[in-house]
C-alpha cells in the first residue's frame, strides 16, 4: 500500500515539525534501505552470499504540509438563518444568537418546508433571499435546523457554497466539482473563493443542540495551553476496507508536545473507554461504544459511510447526529450515495492541521474536503479550541422558553436509500483519483 505525501500548499507551509514534533521515544526513527530501495531492517554482517528476494514493506506514514493560516471566522463574519416554520429552528437559533452574540443584522428569518431536501426551484428562491439579505457581509452561515439538509441529491451546505449542480445527480458516484477552498490559507472564503461556508446546528432535540452550542463556546482557546492535559486524535482503521480508504492519508503516530496532541493509529472496529478525545476519524456503517468515549469540548468526529448525512430516513447506518449526541462538537456526512471516493470526505491530516492552527470547526472541516457537494457539515461553526486570540464570549446564556422540542418528522420508508456504499466505478481508477487530489492540493 503506497502512502502518498500530499503537499497542500506551495508557499509558507505549516507542518507538525513547526509544532515541536517528537515521536514516542523522543527521537525520530531512522529507516534503512535494502537492495530493493524499500525501507527495511539494516543488513547483518552475517548475511548469506545469495540474498533472498527483497520484500517491499509499506511506505512510512508522513505528515503533509498545509498553508499557514492567519485569522479565523468570528461571530462578526457569521450569518444565522432561522426557519420560522420550525419550532426547533426558532428555539436553537435564538439560543445560538445569544451564546455567540450574533449581531441582529446578521440574523435572517425565513419560511422553509421541513423536509429532507429542497427542490432546485425552492433552493433558488432561498438562495436569492440569502444573497439579497447578506450581500458580502458574512463569510459563513449557521443554519439552525436539522432539515432541510439537501437540495435534490446535493447537501444544502454544498449548494449554498458552490451552487446547485444539476449534473451531479445523474452521476452521483462519479467525481464532483472541486472546492477551491480545499487546502486554502484564507479566512475569508467568500471574498477569496466566492464560497459562503455553511454548517447545520443539528442535533436530536433542543437539549442536545443546547449542549452542542455550549461545548463550542467552552472550547474556544482551551487547548494547546502550557501545562494543560493532552488530548488524543484517533485515526481508526476498521475491518471494513472500503470505508477505511482514508487510512492512506493517516499521519504517523506522534506526540505533538507543543500542541498537547497525541496522535494515534488504532486498528479496531470501535474505540472503547477512551478519554480526552479531540478527533475520532473512522470508516464503518455503524460505530459501537460511543457512550464510552469522552470527547473534549471542540472535538471533531466523522465516519466514512454512504448516508451519514441523512437524518430522517431508515437506512441502517449511523448518522452525523450520533456523533453530536455522543459529545462531538462538529461532524460530517453525505446525503446521497457518494461511492468510496475519499475526496468526498474530510482529509485526515488537513482536518487536524488546520484546526490545530486555530481555525474554527467550520473552516477546518471545509478546508479538508475536496468534493463537498454531497456532504453536509454539522455542528457548532465557531468552535476554535486552538485559537490564541479568543474573541467570543464565554458568559452563561439565559435559557429560552421551555417549549417542547419537535421531533424530526419521518418520511415514508419507500423513499429510503437502498444502495450500500459502493467501490469507485471502474472508469475512475485510484491513480486518477490521486492525481486529481494532488492538483487540488495546490489550489490557493
Amino acid at each position: 500500500m503506497a502512502v502518498v505525501w500530499l503537499v497542500l500548499a506551495t508557499a509558507s507551509p505549516w507542518s507538525v515539525s513547526q509544532a515541536a514534533e517528537v515521536d514516542r521515544g523522543g527521537q525520530q526513527p531512522q529507516a534503512t534501505t535494502g537492495a530493493s530501495g524499500a525501507a527495511g531492517p539494516r543488513a547483518s554482517a552475517a548475511a548469506p552470499a545469495t540474498p533472498a528476494t527483497p520484500q517491499a514493506g509499506p511506505a512510512p506514514r508522513r505528515w503533509v504540509a498545509v498553508p499557514r493560516v492567519i485569522g479565523r471566522i468570528t461571530s462578526q463574519d457569521l450569518g444565522l438563518i432561522i426557519n420560522t416554520d420550525d419550532p426547533y429552528s426558532v428555539q436553537v437559533g435564538e439560543y445560538y444568537a445569544r451564546a455567540r452574540r450574533i449581531p441582529e443584522q446578521h440574523i435572517l428569518r425565513v419560511s422553509l418546508p421541513i423536509k429532507s431536501a429542497l427542490t432546485p426551484s425552492e433552493f433558488e428562491d432561498f438562495n436569492k433571499r440569502i444573497q439579497a439579505f447578506y450581500g458580502d457581509r458574512v463569510q459563513g452561515l449557521a443554519l439552525a435546523w436539522r432539515m432541510p439538509y439537501g437540495v435534490d441529491c446535493q447537501s444544502i451546505t454544498g449548494a449554498l457554497a458552490m451552487g446547485y449542480d444539476s449534473k451531479l445527480c445523474a452521476a452521483n458516484c462519479g467525481p464532483a466539482r472541486p472546492s477551491t477552498y480545499f487546502g486554502s490559507a484564507s479566512s475569508r472564503p467568500l471574498k477569496d473563493h466566492g464560497m459562503r461556508l455553511g454548517m447545520l446546528l443539528a442535533a436530536r432535540d433542543f437539549e442536545a443542540a443546547k449542549a452542542l452550542i455550549d461545548r463550542g463556546v467552552k472550547s474556544d482557546g482551551s487547548l494547546g495551553l502550557r501545562g494543560a492535559l493532552p488530548v488524543t486524535a484517533h485515526f481508526v482503521i476498521t475491518s471494513d476496507s472500503v470505508r477505511s480508504v482514508r487510512q492512506l492519508f493517516y499521519p504517523p503516530p506522534t506526540q505533538v508536545a507543543r500542541l498537547g496532541v497525541d496522535v494515534q493509529i488504532d486498528r479496531t472496529d470501535a474505540l472503547k473507554n477512551v478519554d480526552r478525545v479531540l478527533l475520532y476519524m473512522t470508516g464503518k456503517a455503524n460505530i459501537d461504544w460511543l457512550d464510552t468515549v469522552n470527547f473534549v469540548p471542540g472535538a471533531l468526529a466523522d465516519h466514512l459511510t454512504s448516508f451519514g448525512g441523512i437524518f430522517d430516513k431508515p437506512h441502517g447506518q449511523m448518522t452525523a447526529l450520533a456523533w453530536i449526541h455522543a459529545g462531538a462538537t462538529a461532524s460530517y456526512g453525505t446525503v446521497s450515495e457518494p461511492c468510496a471516493h475519499w475526496q468526498k470526505f474530510p482529509h485526515p491530516q488537513a482536518l487536524l492541521l488546520f484546526y490545530a492552527q486555530g481555525a474554527t470547526a467550520l473552516e477546518a472541516y471545509w478546508k479538508s474536503v475536496l468534493w463537498p457537494a454531497q456532504g453536509v457539515f454539522v455542528g457548532e461553526p465557531l468552535a476554535a479550541p486552538f485559537a490564541r486570540d479568543p474573541r467570543e464570549t464565554r458568559e452563561p446564556v439565559r435559557e429560552p422558553p421551555a417549549d417542547a422540542p419537535r421531533e424530526v418528522p419521518k418520511e415514508p420508508a419507500k423513499d429510503a436509500p437502498k444502495d450500500p456504499l459502493k467501490e469507485p466505478p471502474k472508469d475512475v481508477p485510484a491513480e486518477l483519483a490521486r492525481s486529481e487530489i494532488l492538483r487540488g492540493m495546490s489550489m490557493k
